[in-house]
């Protein structure tokens, strides 16, 4: 069968499932609607997590970014890895035993302040549109090329299986399905990489294959090889890097503390019954993780190495039909700049002929790799799962930022629990509209879309919550102050570099050589060092919330 045939069944397949799985699953009750009426197995919240962790910048946006950076690029694989693990240890079990729905809502509580609660509020649904239009992002790149749609339409038909799923089903149609959804993405991104690694070094395990030597090549191993092709095309080798050490380091840490930072991450550790359930779910989400983690740095270096050989000096007229397929979409670009009929791919931008949007590299790698049609299509159903699957859990941490957290808490507490989950539910329709307009003018490529999102995350919630558990001292006027001035520091700074001087945007002209996608680690000190300076010159928290401080820091079972 051909790849659109493949895609559209297996596409149908797993949306049937998903939407099946949402109706099985309809929320009744705010508390199934917010956090699946804590009844999650640790296991099967293990496989959400993940599926929720695993973005389309884990799926589509990892491997590709790494591709075309090299070295450089593994700042996002230890970033998020370390973050989740930092996460686990960290925040899980102390949430869970303060026992709220909401990061907001843990934020107000803890600094007995509505004014707090409603500034976390505001962080939380800034930082998730930003999130989220990564992810929908990804879903119109894998329309747009497998079911031959505009980008902007892919995302709208996006839109609308999250908008079914995620109003109707809340967090317990949410989890349920992320379960699915996991088995698919994880089930996509190994098949194809098992494939290649055989094809190219003849190792079936992709991690070992990454680097072993080259079947047709003796002695010479993949990463060698692909040094090799790097260099004559101008580039730096690609196990070497070109980042300040500064640089690393900070974007490394904002990916690091921003996912301990993350609402919809952070929520999901409420949706198990116990303390120690939290903890097992966290062990099992990591093991899960894992898997697709390891993989990427070996996907990124088959797909760099497959693509280089299959377009480099090769005339246009004799390109494979993945690279008109792909050029019909937009995301390939070929301009025959000296008129000789060839691609010339290389490092000098004068001379170049290509552009190639680095967010095609897995749902292209298996079409590169003369795969079989099934398994192309199988990449692109694993990356509508993992794009999708994190979209709902943001959607619902918007929609319950604002039903829970402003409307029942601050505004209208006196609301009917039926009136607030009809508010949850509008809330994420208007949310699902406002995440497809920035899926179709996204500001960037999805992974750094992303990265942005955490850097958010890291200068304002990270030091609210890590001071909240471990500070009797900090009190409501240092975490507002703390919080208000690193999300504007940090977003000023993105939106400057990227949309309002984009020209500007080069080491020589960023603060202290640090990229927008790692200042989120400066935002970050500047809260810690502005919310200590001012709770240290104001009055100290109530008796009862230092009684609460040291409740949530034994987490074992009240």
């Amino acid at each position: 069968m051909e790849i659109q045939t493949w895609t559209y069944i297996l596409v149908a397949v797993s949306f049937t499932l998903y939407i099946g799985i949402a109706i099985w699953a309809k929320a009744g009750t705010t508390s199934e609607f917010y956090v699946a009426g804590k009844g999650v197995s640790p296991l099967a919240n293990g496989m959400a997590t993940a599926a929720d962790w695993m973005s389309a910048a884990s799926f589509i946006g990892m491997a590709g970014i790494i591709s075309f950076m090299g070295r450089d690029g593994s700042v996002y694989l230890m970033g998020w890895t370390g973050g989740y693990v930092l996460l686990a240890l960290l925040l899980a079990p102390y949430l869970r035993k303060f026992g709220k729905f909401t990061v907001p809502d843990f934020v107000g509580d803890r600094y007995y302040s509505q004014t707090a609660r409603i500034v976390a509020v505001l962080c939380a649904i800034f930082i998730s549109f930003t999130y989220v239009a990564g992810q929908m992002r990804g879903v119109g790149i894998v329309f747009s090329r497998f079911l031959e749609v505009e980008i902007a339409t892919g995302v709208l038909i996006g839109m609308g299986i999250v908008f079914f799923y995620a109003v109707l089903g809340g967090m317990k149609g949410i989890t349920y399905t992320q379960v699915a959804q996991y088995c698919v993405l994880i089930f996509a991104y190994t098949v194809p990489a098992v494939f290649i690694s055989i094809m190219m070094t003849g190792n079936p395990i992709p991690q070992l294959g990454f680097g072993s030597e080259l079947v047709n090549e003796t002695g010479v191993s993949l990463l060698d090889k692909l040094d090799g092709l790097s260099e004559a095309l101008g580039f730096k080798a690609y196990t070497s890097g070109n980042k300040s050490t500064i640089d690393v380091f900070f974007i490394t840490a904002a990916l690091m503390v921003g996912t301990a930072g993350l609402p919809h991450v952070i929520v999901r550790f409420f949706t198990v019954p116990k303390v120690r359930d939290a903890r097992k779910s966290a062990l099992y989400a990591l093991i899960f993780i894992a898997i697709l983690y390891t993989t990427a740095p070996a996907i990124a270096a088959f797909a760099r190495t497959n693509l280089i050989l299959s377009v480099s000096e090769r005339p246009y007229s004799d390109v494979p039909a993945w690279f008109k397929n792909w050029e019909n979409t937009g995301l390939i670009q070929f301009t025959d700049k000296n008129n000789d009929g060839k691609i010339q791919y290389v490092k000098d931008a004068t001379k170049n002929e290509l552009m190639i949007d680095r967010d095609i590299i897995v749902l292209a790698n298996p079409e590169i790799a003369r795969l079989p049609n099934w398994v192309i299509a199988l990449v692109a159903a694993g990356g509508l799962a993992a794009a999708l699957s994190t979209a709902a859990g943001l959607l619902l941490v918007i929609s319950t930022s604002i039903a829970h957290d402003l409307l029942k808490k601050s505004f209208k507490p006196d609301i009917s629990e039926k009136g607030e989950l009809r508010a949850a539910r509008i809330a994420a329709g208007f949310a699902v509209v406002v995440a497809g307009y920035f899926g179709i003018n996204p500001p960037g490529f999805v992974a750094q879309v992303v990265a942005f999102a955490f850097g958010l995350a890291a200068a304002s919630f990270f030091p609210a919550i890590i001071m909240g558990i471990f500070s009797k001292r900090m009190n409501k006027e240092g975490a507002i102050t703390g919080m208000v001035v690193g999300i504007l520091f940090t977003a000023s700074y993105i939106i400057y570099f990227k949309f309002v001087s984009p020209e500007n945007n080069t080491s020589k002209n960023w603060l202290f050589g640090i990229s927008p996608e790692g200042i989120g680690t400066l935002g970050m000190i500047l809260n810690f060092v502005t919310s200590t300076a001012v709770a240290r010159f104001t009055a100290k928290p109530p008796k009862e919330i230092l009684e609460l401080v040291d409740k949530i820091r034994i987490p074992k079972e009240g």
